[in-house]
């Protein structure tokens, strides 16, 4: 009795312990579990553009995308990138990754112009005649004659210069009255207006001549010389053209690129085949706003001193004119992001870096580039002071990052996945038809059809780009499309949408031919249709055939062939 009474209790007892535990457990173990999983978020950001952040949830303001929740405790503070490529050591001491800091420095350019020595244009003189007239005999008679100012140049013969200095000496003659003073004035005037100097005029009562002497107005060398001996002269023919080459003009051409490092008064090294191991110094006097529209360029003046050499065995001046010359020009910036020029990748999606993150993980980072340096690229976005990017070994990086996304296929540059989802093949589908509209609105050359479809193409390449992640990066860069204003601008702007969008139908229809029924098309020469384009290739999509070319239209309709799977 007592035996069975003993074990009672303990069969009491352990219940007991047992309800307790249990009790114990469901009040602790979720708050446990609750406490680990809260991770407090930070801040939302674009997985695309990551300079792109916000406190609250919302879309990226470049690409649309949806911004990414960055959760306390996360690596740099920077959502995790599904594209990020890990190294092995082994691999880094084969690569010879090499990497540096992104810095404030100035941008140090050197531009090499090229272009001629003219005479200064605003002391070039043409002399004309004042009167019609006869060439009786030439003084200067040759092309690059040196003259000084009130030099003679030609003896001429004119009935009308003859009547006016009978009247002037008439007007000299007279008894001193005020009437004398009003006429000889006139009679003055009159001689002036005919082209003869004071010191003529003073000479003329004297003179018994019935020929006058054209003057020099101005010291300088003659450059033209469209008068002989005994011909007779309008009022208005140019007789003579004089340049002064004591100060020349070096004049070069600055294209459109070259603009934004030139300013007046930067100092210019100039040199000339016809003045060998020599260089001039002088800076940049003007800049012409005005560009020439068939080259894209604007004049660019630097005034040169071009004195007297005082060697009679050789040239007057040591600067010859219309010669040949270089110019070189150093130019800096204030302090700017910037990153080595071997940083930065060219892809098809745009402008790429990689940047170092912890341990041997690499990223890759679109960045908006700036002006070029010599040596570093300005960067205006995609980058932050003190980050590391890859100078060496990023090539190797991009191959090993494609190379590590298998179920990706990676083409110019962009990654395509194979639809795995419902939603991914319904964007999928919705991006082919719209691709395909727009596509045949261009064939017909209708820009009307064009700019009511192409919103449904930007509404369908950016939901796309969401939907494939990381996979869609290429297209959602190149989706802000719009309406356009004439046909040549909506080709432009459909060529590297049409271009993503057939590199995703080329590469799920690898994996799959019945994930896409769209054909595809390529033109050999788009680019004569699209100047900007990467390539002379252009593909795009057609839901059926025959083929219909919308780079040219009606021009090339059938221009193309079909890009089989």
């Amino acid at each position: 009795m007592k035996t069975r009474f003993a074990l009672l209790l303990l069969l009491i007892a352990t219940a007991a312990g047992a309800t307790g535990w249990w009790l114990g457990h469901r009040h602790t173990e979720p708050h446990r579990a609750a406490g680990s999983a809260e991770r407090k978020v930070l801040f939302y950001q674009s997985p695309m553009h990551p300079w792109i952040k916000s406190e609250q949830p919302g879309n990226c303001t470049i690409c649309g995308m949806k911004l990414v929740p960055v959760m306390e405790g996360q690596p740099d503070g920077a959502a995790t990138s599904e594209t990020t490529t890990k190294l092995s050591a082994s691999s880094l001491s084969v690569v010879d990754i090499q990497t540096a800091t992104v810095t404030r420095q100035p941008l140090k350019r050197t531009l090499r112009v090229a272009g001629t020595i003219d005479d200064d244009d605003s002391k070039h003189r043409r002399l004309s005649a004042y009167v019609d007239a006869r060439i009786d005999k030439l003084f200067v008679n040759f092309v690059g004659a040196e003259v000084t100012a009130g030099e003679p140049l030609a003896s001429l013969y004119s009935r009308d210069l003859l009547v006016a200095r009978s009247e002037y000496a008439q007007a000299v003659r007279r008894p001193a009255s005020p009437e004398r003073e009003t006429f000889l004035a006139a009679s003055t005037n009159k001689l002036r207006r005919m082209g003869l100097t004071l010191e003529q005029i003073a000479k003329l009562p004297g003179q018994t001549g019935d020929t006058f002497d054209l003057v020099a107005p101005a010291s300088g060398t003659v450059v033209e010389r469209k008068v002989y001996e005994g011909q007779y002269v309008k009022e208005g023919d140019v007789l003579f053209e004089i340049a002064d080459f004591t100060r020349m003009w070096f004049v070069f051409d600055a294209y459109e690129r070259d603009l934004a490092w030139l300013r007046v008064g930067q100092s210019v090294e100039i040199t000339t085949p016809s003045v060998p191991g020599k260089t001039f110094t002088a800076p940049v006097a003007f800049i012409d706003p005005n560009l020439v529209p068939a080259t894209r360029s604007a004049k660019v003046r630097v005034v040169l001193e071009n004195p007297h050499l005082g060697d009679p065995a050789k040239h007057q001046h040591e600067l010859l004119h219309k010669v040949f010359a270089e110019g070189r020009i150093h130019a800096a910036t204030e302090p700017v992001l910037a990153v080595p020029r071997t940083a930065v990748l060219s892809a098809g999606g745009g402008p790429l870096v990689y940047v170092a993150k912890t341990g041997h993980d690499f990223e890759p980072r679109a960045v908006t580039l700036g002006r070029a340096g010599d040596e570093v690229w300005e960067i205006v976005a995609g980058l932050q002071e003190n980050e590391r990017v890859v100078t060496t070994g990023n090539l190797l990086i991009d191959a090993q990052a494609q190379l590590d996304r298998p179920q990706q296929v990676v083409s110019s540059g962009a990654t395509t996945a194979e639809p795995s989802t419902p939603a991914q093949h319904e964007a999928v589908k919705q991006l082919m038809e719209t691709a395909s509209a727009v596509g045949e609105a261009l064939a017909s050359d209708d820009l009307a059809a064009h700019n009511t479809r192409i919103a449904a193409l930007h509404s369908a390449a950016m939901k796309t780009a969401e939907e494939l992640g990381a996979a869609g990066r290429r297209l959602g860069e190149v989706a802000h499309v719009g309406e356009a204003k004439d046909l040549v601008a909506a080709r432009k702007q459909f060529y590297p949408v049409s271009m993503a969008v057939a590199e995703i139908a080329t590469a799920l229809r690898k994996r799959d031919r019945s994930a896409v029924t769209a054909k595809v098309f390529e033109c050999p020469m788009a680019r004569s249709a699209v100047p900007s384009a990467d390539t002379n290739q252009g593909r795009w999509v057609q839901l059926n055939g025959p083929i219909r070319n919308p780079f040219f239209g009606a021009e090339m309709l059938e221009c193309g062939a079909e890009v089989k799977p």
